[in-house]
């Protein structure tokens, strides 16, 4: 066999139709098409469209083509209208899932970006409703039930209204806890600033040592000022400093 080789050709004035080579269609796109229309998709976001066109004027994109073009951005993974577009003209495969001719234009990124802000969010959802049931319908849906979980936090990320999830202490009594680790059994407001100031890291850790966490010195301790003569104390953290 010899190598073909590639050369500019000059397009025919004109083709018969019956000539025009055609692929068979993506079989996935066929398939969706006539599931679509055993459900009566097109009527139905038609019917849900309807009260946001008005009477009269140039016929606009059917609502059936543009959320028909929705899908195949998901499908196609493509996240900007533009690219749905081009991808919508490109290909032979989804002109036939749209339901246009080779001779007829497929709808350009504008006319999507008009589609979206005429149409409020609750048709939308309706769609994504209607589809989430087909699916059920269908047995392609897992799971036996669809919930939303929230949870209402109070917006406050001031460093006093922390308190930690493994102790419960709030910041006051982490505070207490290191003058307890510095000797001062009975710490003043005063004191407990100075702490506050003092520290090296500014942040509260999960991962602090227990004899912080507790608010207690370690059994190992003979005095509070103890450094057992190392720098690292035998609770696994680093050794209270000295009150003075």
């Amino acid at each position: 066999m010899a190598i073909g080789r590639r050369s500019p050709k000059q397009d025919d004035m004109f083709i018969p139709a019956a000539q025009v080579v055609a692929g068979p269609g993506h079989p996935f796109y066929s398939k969706l098409n006539v599931v679509l229309a055993e459900a009566g998709f097109d009527e139905y976001v038609e019917s849900l469209c309807a009260p946001h066109y008005k009477e009269g004027g140039r016929p606009g994109i059917p609502p059936g083509v543009y959320f028909r073009m929705l899908f195949i951005g998901y499908f196609e993974g493509l996240d900007s209208q533009r690219g749905i577009a081009w991808r919508c003209a490109d290909s032979l495969g989804l002109r036939a899932f749209l339901g246009f001719r080779l001779i007829e234009e497929t709808p350009v990124h504008a006319s999507m970006t008009i589609i979206r802000q005429r149409l409020p969010e609750s048709v939308f959802d309706q769609v994504f409703v209607f589809v989430l049931r087909l699916l059920e319908e269908k047995g392609l849906l897992r799971g036996k039930a669809v919930a939303i979980d929230a949870t209402t936090l109070e917006a406050n990320a001031a460093m006093k209204s922390i308190v930690r999830k493994d102790t419960g202490k709030d910041w006051k009594e982490y505070l207490c806890g290191l003058a307890k680790a510095e000797g001062i059994e009975n710490p003043t407001e005063e004191d407990l600033r100075r702490l506050d100031r003092g520290r090296k890291d500014k942040k509260v850790s999960n991962h602090a040592p227990a004899f912080l966490r507790s608010g207690s010195l370690p059994e190992s301790c003979a005095t509070p000022s103890c450094r057992h003569g190392a720098r690292q104390c035998r609770a696994g953290g680093p050794a209270p400093r000295s009150s003075r």
